[in-house]
Protein backbone atom coordinates (compact mmCIF):
# COMPACT_ATOMS: atom_id res chain seq x y z
CA UNK A 1 0.00 0.00 0.00
CA UNK A 2 1.52 3.63 -0.63
CA UNK A 3 2.33 5.63 2.02
CA UNK A 4 0.65 8.75 1.91
CA UNK A 5 2.48 11.68 1.89
CA UNK A 6 2.60 14.49 4.96
CA UNK A 7 -0.16 16.83 2.48
CA UNK A 8 -1.94 13.98 1.91
CA UNK A 9 -2.27 12.72 5.34
CA UNK A 10 -3.03 16.41 6.45
CA UNK A 11 -6.01 16.56 3.93
CA UNK A 12 -6.80 13.04 4.92
CA UNK A 13 -6.98 14.31 8.64
CA UNK A 14 -9.49 17.52 7.70
CA UNK A 15 -11.98 14.85 5.93
CA UNK A 16 -10.58 15.93 2.25
CA UNK A 17 -10.17 13.22 -0.44
CA UNK A 18 -7.00 13.53 -2.70
CA UNK A 19 -8.28 14.97 -6.29
CA UNK A 20 -9.42 12.46 -9.15
CA UNK A 21 -5.82 12.58 -10.75
CA UNK A 22 -3.63 10.21 -12.34
CA UNK A 23 -6.22 7.40 -12.85
CA UNK A 24 -6.43 5.91 -15.90
CA UNK A 25 -9.51 6.94 -17.41
CA UNK A 26 -9.83 4.37 -19.90
CA UNK A 27 -9.03 0.98 -17.65
CA UNK A 28 -11.26 2.39 -15.08
CA UNK A 29 -13.92 2.19 -17.41
CA UNK A 30 -15.19 -1.37 -17.14
CA UNK A 31 -17.75 -0.70 -20.14
CA UNK A 32 -15.44 0.67 -22.04
CA UNK A 33 -12.79 -1.78 -21.68
CA UNK A 34 -14.95 -4.55 -22.54
CA UNK A 35 -16.53 -3.12 -25.25
CA UNK A 36 -13.16 -2.68 -26.89
CA UNK A 37 -11.68 -5.96 -25.86
CA UNK A 38 -11.88 -7.67 -29.49
CA UNK A 39 -10.50 -4.54 -30.91
CA UNK A 40 -6.89 -5.11 -32.17
CA UNK A 41 -3.74 -4.46 -29.32
CA UNK A 42 -2.27 -1.67 -30.90
CA UNK A 43 -5.80 0.44 -31.06
CA UNK A 44 -6.27 -0.80 -27.18
CA UNK A 45 -2.38 0.15 -25.92
CA UNK A 46 -3.48 3.36 -27.74
CA UNK A 47 -6.72 3.94 -25.66
CA UNK A 48 -4.64 3.01 -22.47
CA UNK A 49 -2.05 5.65 -23.14
CA UNK A 50 -4.62 8.34 -23.98
CA UNK A 51 -6.69 7.19 -20.67
CA UNK A 52 -3.79 7.95 -18.23
CA UNK A 53 -3.08 11.27 -20.40
CA UNK A 54 -6.67 12.69 -19.62
CA UNK A 55 -5.93 12.28 -16.37
CA UNK A 56 -2.51 13.39 -15.71
CA UNK A 57 -1.63 16.36 -13.27
CA UNK A 58 0.24 18.08 -16.11
CA UNK A 59 -2.82 17.13 -19.08
CA UNK A 60 -5.61 18.51 -16.30
CA UNK A 61 -3.74 21.64 -15.67
CA UNK A 62 -3.17 22.70 -19.62
CA UNK A 63 -7.17 22.08 -19.44
CA UNK A 64 -7.33 24.75 -16.23
CA UNK A 65 -4.76 27.54 -18.06
CA UNK A 66 -6.80 27.14 -21.68
CA UNK A 67 -10.04 27.86 -19.93
CA UNK A 68 -8.60 30.09 -17.29
CA UNK A 69 -7.09 32.28 -20.22
CA UNK A 70 -9.75 32.21 -23.50
CA UNK A 71 -8.34 33.41 -26.55
CA UNK A 72 -8.20 37.25 -27.10
CA UNK A 73 -9.18 39.05 -30.71
CA UNK A 74 -7.23 41.59 -32.25
CA UNK A 75 -8.74 43.69 -34.41
CA UNK A 76 -5.97 45.82 -35.38
CA UNK A 77 -2.76 46.32 -35.67
CA UNK A 78 -0.36 49.43 -34.04
CA UNK A 79 -0.61 51.45 -37.44
CA UNK A 80 -4.40 51.12 -37.56
CA UNK A 81 -4.45 48.15 -40.36
CA UNK A 82 -6.73 45.33 -40.00
CA UNK A 83 -5.55 42.35 -38.46
CA UNK A 84 -8.57 40.15 -37.51
CA UNK A 85 -6.26 37.77 -35.47
CA UNK A 86 -7.37 35.67 -32.67
CA UNK A 87 -4.79 34.79 -29.91
CA UNK A 88 -4.39 31.86 -27.65
CA UNK A 89 -2.91 30.32 -24.50
CA UNK A 90 -0.34 28.19 -25.18
CA UNK A 91 -1.92 25.37 -23.29
CA UNK A 92 -4.67 25.07 -26.01
CA UNK A 93 -2.00 24.73 -28.29
CA UNK A 94 -1.02 21.84 -26.39
CA UNK A 95 -3.70 20.28 -25.96
CA UNK A 96 -4.38 21.08 -30.19
CA UNK A 97 -1.10 19.49 -30.90
CA UNK A 98 -2.02 16.43 -28.50
CA UNK A 99 -5.18 15.91 -30.16
CA UNK A 100 -4.21 16.19 -33.50
CA UNK A 101 -1.53 13.79 -33.45
CA UNK A 102 -4.03 11.42 -31.92
CA UNK A 103 -5.66 12.06 -35.51
CA UNK A 104 -9.33 13.32 -33.97
CA UNK A 105 -9.71 15.36 -37.16
CA UNK A 106 -8.55 13.04 -39.71
CA UNK A 107 -8.28 9.16 -38.70
CA UNK A 108 -12.18 8.15 -40.05
CA UNK A 109 -10.57 9.04 -43.53
CA UNK A 110 -6.87 7.74 -43.08
CA UNK A 111 -7.78 4.22 -44.06
CA UNK A 112 -5.82 3.01 -41.06
CA UNK A 113 -4.85 -1.12 -40.83
CA UNK A 114 -6.04 -1.84 -37.53
CA UNK A 115 -9.42 0.23 -37.98
CA UNK A 116 -10.81 -0.68 -41.03
CA UNK A 117 -14.41 -1.15 -40.76
CA UNK A 118 -14.04 -0.13 -37.41
CA UNK A 119 -12.70 3.81 -38.12
CA UNK A 120 -15.55 5.58 -36.52
CA UNK A 121 -15.51 3.29 -33.32
CA UNK A 122 -11.95 3.57 -32.77
CA UNK A 123 -12.46 7.42 -32.66
CA UNK A 124 -15.43 7.83 -30.93
CA UNK A 125 -13.51 6.13 -27.92
CA UNK A 126 -10.20 8.52 -28.39
CA UNK A 127 -13.29 11.37 -28.46
CA UNK A 128 -15.22 10.43 -25.43
CA UNK A 129 -11.63 10.06 -23.25
CA UNK A 130 -10.42 13.31 -24.74
CA UNK A 131 -13.55 15.20 -23.74
CA UNK A 132 -13.07 13.71 -19.90
CA UNK A 133 -9.81 16.42 -20.44
CA UNK A 134 -10.91 19.30 -22.24
CA UNK A 135 -13.69 20.08 -24.76
CA UNK A 136 -12.97 23.16 -26.13
CA UNK A 137 -10.26 22.36 -28.51
CA UNK A 138 -12.38 19.42 -29.49
CA UNK A 139 -14.69 22.06 -31.49
CA UNK A 140 -12.39 22.86 -34.49
CA UNK A 141 -11.27 18.85 -34.53
CA UNK A 142 -15.04 17.97 -34.67
CA UNK A 143 -15.33 20.79 -37.58
CA UNK A 144 -11.72 19.87 -39.39
CA UNK A 145 -12.96 16.04 -39.54
CA UNK A 146 -16.65 16.17 -40.39
CA UNK A 147 -15.57 19.25 -43.22
CA UNK A 148 -14.24 16.37 -45.32
CA UNK A 149 -17.92 15.01 -46.13
CA UNK A 150 -18.74 18.54 -47.62
CA UNK A 151 -15.41 19.21 -49.35
CA UNK A 152 -16.02 15.86 -51.07
CA UNK A 153 -18.51 17.30 -52.84
CA UNK A 154 -16.13 19.14 -55.18
CA UNK A 155 -13.61 16.88 -55.99
CA UNK A 156 -11.46 20.09 -57.79
CA UNK A 157 -11.21 21.07 -53.49
CA UNK A 158 -10.74 17.84 -52.14
CA UNK A 159 -7.77 17.44 -53.90
CA UNK A 160 -6.49 20.70 -53.17
CA UNK A 161 -7.31 20.75 -49.50
CA UNK A 162 -7.30 17.16 -48.36
CA UNK A 163 -3.81 16.17 -47.76
CA UNK A 164 -3.91 19.25 -45.10
CA UNK A 165 -7.19 18.48 -43.66
CA UNK A 166 -5.80 15.32 -42.58
CA UNK A 167 -2.00 16.06 -41.84
CA UNK A 168 -1.22 15.39 -38.23
CA UNK A 169 1.24 17.86 -37.81
CA UNK A 170 -0.38 20.72 -35.64
CA UNK A 171 0.15 24.38 -37.59
CA UNK A 172 -1.02 27.16 -36.02
CA UNK A 173 0.98 29.82 -37.94
CA UNK A 174 -0.95 32.81 -39.66
CA UNK A 175 -0.56 32.04 -43.04
CA UNK A 176 -2.26 31.03 -46.39
CA UNK A 177 -3.40 27.43 -45.91
CA UNK A 178 -1.19 26.32 -49.02
CA UNK A 179 1.71 26.90 -47.39
CA UNK A 180 0.74 25.23 -44.50
CA UNK A 181 1.84 21.74 -43.07
CA UNK A 182 -1.88 21.20 -41.68
CA UNK A 183 -5.22 23.42 -41.56
CA UNK A 184 -8.11 23.14 -39.87
CA UNK A 185 -11.80 24.03 -40.65
CA UNK A 186 -14.26 26.19 -39.32
CA UNK A 187 -18.31 26.86 -39.90
CA UNK A 188 -20.57 29.44 -40.17
CA UNK A 189 -24.39 29.12 -40.18
CA UNK A 190 -26.09 30.91 -38.09
CA UNK A 191 -26.95 34.44 -38.74
CA UNK A 192 -29.27 36.55 -36.41
CA UNK A 193 -32.37 36.21 -38.92
CA UNK A 194 -32.32 32.71 -39.45
CA UNK A 195 -30.92 30.49 -36.86
CA UNK A 196 -31.92 27.28 -36.95
CA UNK A 197 -33.99 28.29 -39.95
CA UNK A 198 -31.10 28.27 -42.43
CA UNK A 199 -32.67 28.68 -45.48
CA UNK A 200 -33.81 32.66 -43.94
CA UNK A 201 -29.92 33.18 -44.15
CA UNK A 202 -29.36 36.05 -46.21
CA UNK A 203 -25.69 36.11 -46.96
CA UNK A 204 -25.17 36.08 -51.07
CA UNK A 205 -22.72 34.29 -53.27
CA UNK A 206 -22.42 35.70 -56.99
CA UNK A 207 -20.31 33.27 -58.97
CA UNK A 208 -17.31 35.47 -60.71
CA UNK A 209 -15.43 32.02 -61.97
CA UNK A 210 -15.97 28.00 -62.59
CA UNK A 211 -16.13 27.00 -58.82
CA UNK A 212 -15.59 30.20 -57.51
CA UNK A 213 -17.91 32.66 -55.65
CA UNK A 214 -17.99 36.10 -53.96
CA UNK A 215 -19.36 36.31 -50.71
CA UNK A 216 -21.17 38.96 -48.49
CA UNK A 217 -22.91 38.98 -45.61
CA UNK A 218 -23.33 38.63 -41.86
CA UNK A 219 -23.02 35.62 -39.61
CA UNK A 220 -23.67 35.88 -35.64
CA UNK A 221 -21.64 32.72 -34.66
CA UNK A 222 -18.70 31.29 -36.32
CA UNK A 223 -17.20 29.03 -34.98
CA UNK A 224 -12.74 28.49 -34.31
CA UNK A 225 -12.33 32.19 -35.94
CA UNK A 226 -8.74 31.14 -36.36
CA UNK A 227 -9.41 27.83 -38.67
CA UNK A 228 -7.65 28.51 -41.95
CA UNK A 229 -11.12 27.90 -43.50
CA UNK A 230 -14.46 27.87 -42.98
CA UNK A 231 -17.63 26.04 -44.49
CA UNK A 232 -19.88 28.66 -44.97
CA UNK A 233 -24.07 28.83 -46.44
CA UNK A 234 -25.13 31.73 -49.03
CA UNK A 235 -27.30 32.36 -51.24
CA UNK A 236 -26.51 32.04 -54.93
CA UNK A 237 -29.02 32.78 -57.75
CA UNK A 238 -29.96 29.18 -57.88
CA UNK A 239 -31.04 28.76 -54.22
CA UNK A 240 -29.02 28.13 -51.00
CA UNK A 241 -24.86 26.75 -51.92
CA UNK A 242 -22.07 25.75 -49.55
CA UNK A 243 -18.97 26.93 -49.97
CA UNK A 244 -15.20 26.66 -48.56
CA UNK A 245 -14.07 30.33 -47.71
CA UNK A 246 -10.32 30.95 -47.16
CA UNK A 247 -9.29 32.99 -44.12
CA UNK A 248 -6.41 33.83 -45.85
CA UNK A 249 -5.67 34.48 -49.51
CA UNK A 250 -2.62 32.85 -51.55
CA UNK A 251 -0.83 35.86 -51.25
CA UNK A 252 -1.27 36.20 -47.09
CA UNK A 253 -3.80 39.08 -47.36
CA UNK A 254 -6.96 38.94 -45.47
CA UNK A 255 -10.33 37.30 -47.38
CA UNK A 256 -12.30 40.10 -46.48
CA UNK A 257 -13.64 38.34 -43.16
CA UNK A 258 -14.01 41.35 -40.21
CA UNK A 259 -14.08 39.53 -37.08
CA UNK A 260 -16.48 41.49 -35.23
CA UNK A 261 -16.41 40.52 -31.87
CA UNK A 262 -15.78 37.00 -30.03
CA UNK A 263 -18.41 35.83 -27.95
CA UNK A 264 -18.33 36.09 -23.95
CA UNK A 265 -19.98 32.30 -23.48
CA UNK A 266 -21.02 30.53 -20.48
CA UNK A 267 -18.96 27.93 -21.40
CA UNK A 268 -16.61 26.10 -24.31
CA UNK A 269 -14.04 29.18 -22.51
CA UNK A 270 -10.60 28.13 -24.22
CA UNK A 271 -12.80 28.08 -27.66
CA UNK A 272 -13.17 31.11 -29.56
CA UNK A 273 -16.74 31.81 -31.48
CA UNK A 274 -17.20 34.97 -33.32
CA UNK A 275 -19.27 37.38 -35.05
CA UNK A 276 -18.29 37.94 -38.62
CA UNK A 277 -19.17 40.63 -41.38
CA UNK A 278 -17.53 39.68 -44.72
CA UNK A 279 -17.72 41.49 -48.26
CA UNK A 280 -16.07 40.30 -51.48
CA UNK A 281 -14.54 37.47 -50.05
CA UNK A 282 -14.29 34.50 -52.10
CA UNK A 283 -15.58 30.83 -51.57
CA UNK A 284 -15.36 27.81 -53.05
CA UNK A 285 -18.47 26.58 -54.06
CA UNK A 286 -19.14 22.60 -52.87
CA UNK A 287 -21.71 20.68 -54.81
CA UNK A 288 -24.41 22.12 -56.65
CA UNK A 289 -24.91 25.66 -56.20
CA UNK A 290 -28.83 25.11 -55.01
CA UNK A 291 -27.86 21.95 -52.92
CA UNK A 292 -25.81 23.36 -49.73
CA UNK A 293 -27.94 22.22 -46.84
CA UNK A 294 -27.84 18.83 -48.32
CA UNK A 295 -24.30 19.06 -48.49
CA UNK A 296 -23.25 20.64 -45.21
CA UNK A 297 -25.68 18.21 -43.64
CA UNK A 298 -23.54 15.28 -44.32
CA UNK A 299 -20.85 17.60 -42.22
CA UNK A 300 -23.35 18.49 -39.87
CA UNK A 301 -24.57 14.35 -39.13
CA UNK A 302 -20.67 13.46 -37.96
CA UNK A 303 -20.77 16.91 -35.70
CA UNK A 304 -23.87 15.38 -34.14
CA UNK A 305 -22.25 12.39 -33.42
CA UNK A 306 -19.58 14.20 -31.16
CA UNK A 307 -21.78 16.09 -29.35
CA UNK A 308 -23.09 12.85 -27.97
CA UNK A 309 -20.02 11.42 -27.62
CA UNK A 310 -18.56 14.84 -25.68
CA UNK A 311 -21.42 14.51 -23.54
CA UNK A 312 -21.14 11.18 -22.43
CA UNK A 313 -17.51 11.79 -22.07
CA UNK A 314 -18.27 14.59 -19.49
CA UNK A 315 -20.59 12.63 -17.55
CA UNK A 316 -18.62 10.10 -17.21
CA UNK A 317 -15.66 12.11 -15.35
CA UNK A 318 -17.62 14.17 -13.61
CA UNK A 319 -19.47 10.76 -12.00
CA UNK A 320 -15.94 9.50 -11.34
CA UNK A 321 -14.83 12.71 -9.81
CA UNK A 322 -18.05 12.15 -7.34
CA UNK A 323 -17.39 8.97 -6.99
CA UNK A 324 -14.25 8.78 -5.96
CA UNK A 325 -14.90 11.73 -3.46
CA UNK A 326 -17.52 10.03 -1.55
CA UNK A 327 -15.46 7.26 -1.25
CA UNK A 328 -12.94 9.39 0.64
CA UNK A 329 -15.31 11.72 2.75
CA UNK A 330 -16.86 11.02 5.70
CA UNK A 331 -19.56 12.03 7.51
CA UNK A 332 -21.95 10.85 10.26
CA UNK A 333 -18.92 8.09 11.34
CA UNK A 334 -19.53 6.35 7.74
CA UNK A 335 -17.70 7.42 4.13
CA UNK A 336 -20.73 9.40 2.47
CA UNK A 337 -20.44 6.15 -0.51
CA UNK A 338 -21.78 3.81 2.52
CA UNK A 339 -24.92 6.15 3.48
CA UNK A 340 -27.77 4.16 1.63
CA UNK A 341 -29.43 7.21 0.25
CA UNK A 342 -26.06 8.49 -1.46
CA UNK A 343 -25.46 5.04 -2.76
CA UNK A 344 -28.88 5.55 -4.81
CA UNK A 345 -28.07 8.71 -6.10
CA UNK A 346 -24.85 7.34 -7.64
CA UNK A 347 -26.44 4.16 -8.77
CA UNK A 348 -28.93 6.03 -10.91
CA UNK A 349 -26.87 8.49 -12.27
CA UNK A 350 -23.84 5.68 -13.19
CA UNK A 351 -26.80 3.88 -14.94
CA UNK A 352 -27.51 6.75 -17.42
CA UNK A 353 -23.70 7.33 -17.76
CA UNK A 354 -23.36 3.29 -19.06
CA UNK A 355 -26.61 3.47 -21.25
CA UNK A 356 -25.25 7.45 -22.71
CA UNK A 357 -22.06 5.62 -23.58
CA UNK A 358 -23.00 2.77 -24.68
CA UNK A 359 -25.78 4.25 -27.13
CA UNK A 360 -23.25 7.13 -28.30
CA UNK A 361 -20.36 4.04 -29.26
CA UNK A 362 -23.53 1.98 -30.88
CA UNK A 363 -24.16 4.77 -33.18
CA UNK A 364 -20.35 5.15 -34.16
CA UNK A 365 -20.64 1.42 -34.81
CA UNK A 366 -23.52 2.10 -37.22
CA UNK A 367 -21.62 4.86 -39.25
CA UNK A 368 -18.75 2.02 -39.97
CA UNK A 369 -21.27 -0.55 -41.22
CA UNK A 370 -24.23 1.92 -42.50
CA UNK A 371 -22.07 1.42 -46.13
CA UNK A 372 -22.86 -2.54 -46.26
CA UNK A 373 -26.38 -2.61 -44.49
CA UNK A 374 -29.48 -1.45 -45.04
CA UNK A 375 -30.17 -1.72 -40.86
CA UNK A 376 -27.13 -0.04 -40.01
CA UNK A 377 -28.11 2.96 -42.68
CA UNK A 378 -31.37 2.99 -41.24
CA UNK A 379 -30.27 3.02 -37.47
CA UNK A 380 -27.29 5.84 -38.30
CA UNK A 381 -30.58 8.09 -39.77
CA UNK A 382 -32.96 7.53 -37.32
CA UNK A 383 -30.56 7.47 -33.90
CA UNK A 384 -28.17 10.16 -34.68
CA UNK A 385 -30.77 13.04 -33.68
CA UNK A 386 -32.29 10.93 -30.98
CA UNK A 387 -28.80 10.05 -29.54
CA UNK A 388 -27.59 13.31 -30.02
CA UNK A 389 -31.00 14.52 -28.47
CA UNK A 390 -30.95 12.22 -25.30
CA UNK A 391 -26.99 12.28 -24.08
CA UNK A 392 -26.56 15.80 -24.46
CA UNK A 393 -30.05 16.57 -22.78
CA UNK A 394 -29.26 14.81 -19.33
CA UNK A 395 -25.98 15.78 -18.70
CA UNK A 396 -26.33 18.93 -16.82
CA UNK A 397 -28.62 18.10 -14.37
CA UNK A 398 -26.43 14.49 -14.45
CA UNK A 399 -23.26 16.74 -13.67
CA UNK A 400 -25.30 19.25 -11.20
CA UNK A 401 -26.39 16.20 -9.34
CA UNK A 402 -22.53 14.99 -9.33
CA UNK A 403 -21.47 18.32 -8.39
CA UNK A 404 -23.89 18.40 -5.29
CA UNK A 405 -22.57 14.59 -4.27
CA UNK A 406 -19.36 16.41 -3.56
CA UNK A 407 -21.18 19.18 -1.63
CA UNK A 408 -19.43 22.75 -1.33
CA UNK A 409 -16.20 22.03 -2.77
CA UNK A 410 -17.46 20.72 -5.50
CA UNK A 411 -18.78 24.35 -6.45
CA UNK A 412 -15.77 25.99 -6.79
CA UNK A 413 -13.61 26.68 -10.25
CA UNK A 414 -10.51 24.81 -9.11
CA UNK A 415 -12.80 21.41 -9.48
CA UNK A 416 -12.72 19.73 -13.14
CA UNK A 417 -16.02 19.54 -12.80
CA UNK A 418 -16.95 22.88 -12.95
CA UNK A 419 -15.57 23.11 -16.37
CA UNK A 420 -17.54 20.19 -17.17
CA UNK A 421 -20.37 21.41 -15.71
CA UNK A 422 -20.22 24.70 -17.84
CA UNK A 423 -19.35 22.67 -20.85
CA UNK A 424 -22.41 20.73 -20.22
CA UNK A 425 -25.31 23.08 -22.28
CA UNK A 426 -23.29 23.64 -25.54
CA UNK A 427 -23.50 19.87 -27.14
CA UNK A 428 -27.14 20.23 -26.58
CA UNK A 429 -27.61 23.62 -28.39
CA UNK A 430 -24.59 23.14 -30.63
CA UNK A 431 -26.04 21.61 -34.28
CA UNK A 432 -29.61 21.33 -33.81
CA UNK A 433 -31.30 22.10 -30.31
CA UNK A 434 -33.47 19.13 -28.56
CA UNK A 435 -36.39 20.44 -30.58
CA UNK A 436 -34.38 20.62 -33.92
CA UNK A 437 -33.60 16.98 -33.37
CA UNK A 438 -37.26 16.19 -32.50
CA UNK A 439 -38.34 17.55 -35.39
CA UNK A 440 -35.23 15.66 -37.80
CA UNK A 441 -36.97 12.36 -36.45
CA UNK A 442 -40.71 13.80 -37.39
CA UNK A 443 -38.69 14.41 -41.34
CA UNK A 444 -37.49 10.71 -41.11
CA UNK A 445 -40.92 9.84 -40.36
CA UNK A 446 -42.87 11.18 -42.49
CA UNK A 447 -40.42 9.88 -45.41
CA UNK A 448 -39.28 6.68 -44.07
CA UNK A 449 -41.26 4.66 -41.84
CA UNK A 450 -39.77 1.81 -43.16
CA UNK A 451 -36.45 2.89 -41.25
CA UNK A 452 -38.31 2.90 -37.89
CA UNK A 453 -39.50 -0.68 -38.53
CA UNK A 454 -35.64 -1.34 -39.24
CA UNK A 455 -34.85 0.17 -35.97
CA UNK A 456 -37.28 -1.34 -34.00
CA UNK A 457 -36.81 -4.79 -35.22
CA UNK A 458 -33.50 -4.42 -33.96
CA UNK A 459 -34.16 -2.96 -30.52
CA UNK A 460 -36.44 -5.94 -30.33
CA UNK A 461 -33.92 -8.43 -30.48
CA UNK A 462 -31.69 -7.01 -28.22
CA UNK A 463 -33.85 -6.93 -25.71
CA UNK A 464 -35.03 -9.82 -25.44
CA UNK A 465 -37.98 -11.54 -24.07
CA UNK A 466 -39.41 -7.41 -23.27
CA UNK A 467 -38.71 -6.84 -26.76
CA UNK A 468 -42.46 -7.29 -28.20
CA UNK A 469 -43.92 -5.05 -25.66
CA UNK A 470 -41.57 -2.19 -25.72
CA UNK A 471 -41.64 -1.90 -29.67
CA UNK A 472 -45.37 -1.64 -29.34
CA UNK A 473 -44.90 1.29 -27.35
CA UNK A 474 -42.63 2.72 -29.47
CA UNK A 475 -45.06 2.19 -32.48
CA UNK A 476 -47.62 3.72 -30.41
CA UNK A 477 -45.04 6.77 -30.17
CA UNK A 478 -45.02 7.11 -33.32
CA UNK A 479 -48.75 6.84 -34.69
CA UNK A 480 -49.28 9.56 -32.41
CA UNK A 481 -46.52 11.81 -33.36
CA UNK A 482 -48.30 11.60 -37.25
CA UNK A 483 -51.10 13.55 -35.82
CA UNK A 484 -49.72 15.64 -33.04
CA UNK A 485 -46.50 17.30 -34.14
CA UNK A 486 -46.04 18.56 -30.40
CA UNK A 487 -45.75 15.14 -29.32
CA UNK A 488 -42.29 14.76 -30.69
CA UNK A 489 -39.98 14.51 -27.92
CA UNK A 490 -41.95 11.87 -26.12
CA UNK A 491 -40.87 9.65 -29.14
CA UNK A 492 -37.33 10.70 -29.28
CA UNK A 493 -37.01 10.06 -25.45
CA UNK A 494 -38.82 6.34 -25.11
CA UNK A 495 -37.01 5.47 -28.81
CA UNK A 496 -33.59 6.40 -26.76
CA UNK A 497 -34.21 4.84 -23.85
CA UNK A 498 -35.27 1.79 -25.22
CA UNK A 499 -32.21 1.56 -27.44
CA UNK A 500 -29.79 2.40 -24.79
CA UNK A 501 -31.16 -0.48 -22.72
CA UNK A 502 -31.04 -2.83 -25.69
CA UNK A 503 -27.37 -1.83 -26.62
CA UNK A 504 -26.78 -2.72 -22.92
CA UNK A 505 -28.63 -5.59 -22.97
CA UNK A 506 -26.65 -6.58 -26.39
CA UNK A 507 -23.32 -6.24 -25.19
CA UNK A 508 -23.94 -8.47 -21.79
CA UNK A 509 -24.46 -5.22 -19.09
CA UNK A 510 -26.29 -7.81 -17.12
CA UNK A 511 -27.52 -6.51 -14.04
CA UNK A 512 -27.05 -3.10 -15.41
CA UNK A 513 -28.64 -3.31 -18.44
CA UNK A 514 -31.74 -5.12 -15.79
CA UNK A 515 -31.75 -1.90 -13.94
CA UNK A 516 -31.76 0.42 -16.66
CA UNK A 517 -34.34 -0.93 -18.18
CA UNK A 518 -36.65 -1.73 -15.20
CA UNK A 519 -36.42 1.94 -14.21
CA UNK A 520 -36.60 4.04 -17.65
CA UNK A 521 -38.86 1.79 -19.41
CA UNK A 522 -41.02 0.01 -16.53
CA UNK A 523 -41.31 2.61 -13.98
CA UNK A 524 -43.39 5.79 -13.90
CA UNK A 525 -42.44 9.14 -14.51
CA UNK A 526 -39.38 10.68 -12.75
CA UNK A 527 -37.47 14.06 -12.62
CA UNK A 528 -34.93 13.39 -10.26
CA UNK A 529 -31.61 11.10 -9.30
CA UNK A 530 -32.03 8.38 -6.46
CA UNK A 531 -35.06 6.79 -7.52
CA UNK A 532 -33.81 3.23 -7.27
CA UNK A 533 -35.81 0.87 -5.03
CA UNK A 534 -33.94 -1.90 -2.29
CA UNK A 535 -34.41 -4.30 -5.55
CA UNK A 536 -31.33 -2.87 -7.12
CA UNK A 537 -27.78 -3.37 -5.49
CA UNK A 538 -26.62 0.14 -5.43
CA UNK A 539 -23.17 -0.73 -4.41
CA UNK A 540 -22.71 -3.51 -6.84
CA UNK A 541 -23.63 -0.54 -9.73
CA UNK A 542 -21.56 1.38 -8.09
CA UNK A 543 -18.46 -0.73 -7.67
CA UNK A 544 -18.83 -2.33 -10.66
CA UNK A 545 -18.62 1.03 -13.24
CA UNK A 546 -16.56 2.72 -10.81
CA UNK A 547 -14.32 0.21 -9.40
CA UNK A 548 -11.71 1.87 -6.68
CA UNK A 549 -8.56 3.15 -7.40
Amino acid sequence: MTQMTRTEQALADLNQPKLWTGINAYRSDPLLVDGTASLPKGLRDEFDALGRYVTAPEAQELARMANESPPQLRTHGPRGERLDVVDFHPAWHALMRRSMSNGLHSSIWENLPDEKGRAHRARAVRFYLSAQLESGHLCPLTMTSASVAAISASPVVQREWAGRILSRKYDSTNRPAMQKSAVTIGMGMTEKQGGTDVRANTSTAERVGEGIYRLSGHKWFMSAPMSDAFVMLAQTRDGIGCFLVPRLLEDGTANGLRFQRLKDKIGNRSNASSEVEFNDTFGFLLGAPDAGIRTILDMVTLTRLDCALASSGIMRASLAEAVHHVRGRKVFGKTLVEQPIMTRVLADMALDVAAATALSLRLAEAFDRAPVSGDEAAYARVMTPVTKYWCCKIAPALIYEAMECIGGSGYVEERPIARHYREAPVNAIWEGSGNVMALDVLRVLSRGKDLFESVFAGIARDLGPSGRKTVEVLRAATSLCERDEGAARMLVEQLALSAAAAELNRIGAGRIADAFLETRLAAGWRSTYGMLDSRFDSAYIVDLLYPAA
